[in-house]
């Protein structure tokens, strides 16, 4: 899939926590578009996509003079009251085109002149390991989420096949971890695995958020209905993966594995 790169220029990048979100501050998103192209994305049905002529996939904004925009910001709004980040929400900012523009290290310098009181990176990409410097410099204000929803590479590439493979989403969760950033392996959307995910992850990671498509998607489930994700499952004779408690399934094996303070489940996985 060939993307199409953009260059807008933004005034403001700093958006008010809402929703899913509630427990932040604010969100922020280095790019807008993402060529990871995850079938089962939330931001399929959004505006943003809807209005455009490309499917997603096909197109990235990418956002120029983010880093003095946020200086800027974070300096208005840290006089408001606490400043709590989401990076990111509707965007990977780890995403290839990171390499050659680096929107979101720019961004997390902006961060370590005027740190935010916390910092949750949301990621699927093992790019994020080249910023282990700023994130030892923000200490305990960064956690690190590294989506994980399966142990399984042929279900990655059913589902999307455009992201990074697995293990080397593992291998950065272990050097993040050595480096002393605190993680978390993020298990959303919820995708078949093997009786094995649960070591797996235990010799990966302290933490696991488990959220699957009907705690996650805004609207029980509904708005992933209409991405045809269940027919992607039948696909491959995995319907019983796709049902509203399937999750538990997940849940009984992390715990031969994981104490119970150490799994999360939707929406609490990703608080402050």
């Amino acid at each position: 899939m060939k993307s199409e790169f953009l260059y807008k220029y933004p005034k403001t990048l700093l958006n008010k926590g809402v929703g899913f979100l509630k427990g932040y501050s604010h969100s922020l998103n280095p790019y807008t578009g993402c060529v990871f192209a995850c079938s089962y994305c939330y931001v399929r049905q959004m505006p943003v996509q809807l209005f455009r002529d490309q499917d997603w996939g096909e197109w990235v904004d990418v956002k120029q003079g983010a880093q003095s925009i946020l200086e800027k910001e974070l300096k208005r709004e840290k006089k408001k009251g606490p400043v709590t980040i989401f990076m990111s929400s509707s965007t990977d900012p780890y995403q290839p085109i990171e390499h050659k523009e680096q929107v979101t290290r720019g961004l997390l310098k902006a961060m370590v002149q005027n740190p935010p009181d916390f910092l949750f990176v949301q990621t699927r990409s093992s790019l994020v390991t080249r910023d282990i410097d700023l994130l030892q410099t923000l200490g305990p204000r960064v956690r690190v989420s590294m989506t994980v929803e399966t142990d399984s590479d042929e279900i990655r590439k059913h589902f999307s096949p455009s992201a990074p493979p697995i293990a080397g989403r593992l291998k950065a969760l272990v050097r993040l971890r050595e480096a002393g950033v605190a993680t978390q392996a993020t298990v959303a959307p919820l995708l078949p695995s093997s009786p094995a995910f649960a070591q797996v992850l235990s010799e990966t990671v302290d933490r696991v958020c488990i959220d699957d498509f009907y705690m996650g998607d805004g609207s029980k489930g509904k708005r992933t209905e209409r991405l045809g994700i269940y027919a992607l499952h039948k696909e491959i004779g995995m319907e019983k993966w796709y049902e509203p408690d399937a999750y538990q399934k997940l849940v009984r094996r992390l715990r031969s594995q994981f104490s119970t303070d150490q799994i999360y489940i939707s929406e609490t996985g990703f608080l402050p």
